[in-house]
C-alpha cells in the first residue's frame, strides 16, 4: 500500500484576484443603471393629493413642473409661510411664470414644443386661489397642456 505524507514545506495557494476588476465594474454598472437623481430639490412641502383615476404620462421628457406648497422650515424664515411657486430651483412669483414657459419651451425641439405638458404638483393644503392665479398665467403663455399630480389611492375592501 502507498504511504501518505504531508509536505512540510508548502504553503496554501495565493487567492486569484484577476477577475475582481470585473466584478466591481459590473457592480458600478449596476449601480449607475439602478440610481435615479434628482433633478429639482424641493424647498416647497409637497404631498399631493390621493386620486382614484390615475393615467400615466408616456413621454415624461416633455414634461415641466410646477411645485405649489408651504416652504420648508429652513425656508420658512426667507419666504414666509404663505404658499409659494417654485419653478426649477427657485421659488418665483405667478407673473414669473410666462417667462418660464417661453425659457422651458426653448429647450425642447421645435417640433416637439406644442406638446409641452405643465404638471401641477400642487400641496394638499395649498390654496385654491394661487392654484387659478398658475392657471390664468399658464392660459397667457399659451400653456394648454396641464395635468395635476396625484398619488394612487390604496384599495379598501
Amino acid at each position: 500500500m502507498a504511504k501518505f505524507e504531508r509536505k512540510k514545506g508548502k504553503d496554501t495557494p495565493k487567492l486569484n484576484a484577476s477577475a475582481m476588476p470585473d466584478i466591481i465594474f459590473i457592480l458600478l454598472f449596476f449601480f449607475m443603471v439602478a440610481t435615479v437623481l434628482r433633478e429639482v430639490s424641493l424647498k416647497v412641502l409637497n404631498s399631493v393629493p390621493q386620486a382614484t383615476e390615475i393615467e400615466e404620462i408616456e413621454d415624461k421628457s416633455l414634461v415641466k413642473y410646477i411645485y405649489v406648497g408651504q416652504p420648508r422650515v429652513q425656508y420658512q424664515e426667507q419666504y414666509g409661510t404663505d404658499d409659494r411657486i417654485q419653478l426649477n430651483d427657485a421659488i418665483a412669483n405667478v407673473g414669473d411664470i410666462g417667462l418660464w414657459i417661453q425659457t422651458e419651451k426653448s429647450t425642447l425641439p421645435p417640433n416637439k414644443r406644442s406638446y409641452m405638458k405643465i404638471s401641477l404638483k400642487v400641496d394638499r393644503d395649498a390654496k385654491l386661489g394661487i392654484v387659478t392665479d398658475i392657471k390664468q398665467e399658464l392660459r397667457k403663455a399659451d400653456a394648454l397642456l396641464i395635468n395635476y399630480n396625484a398619488s394612487p389611492r390604496a384599495e379598501i375592501y
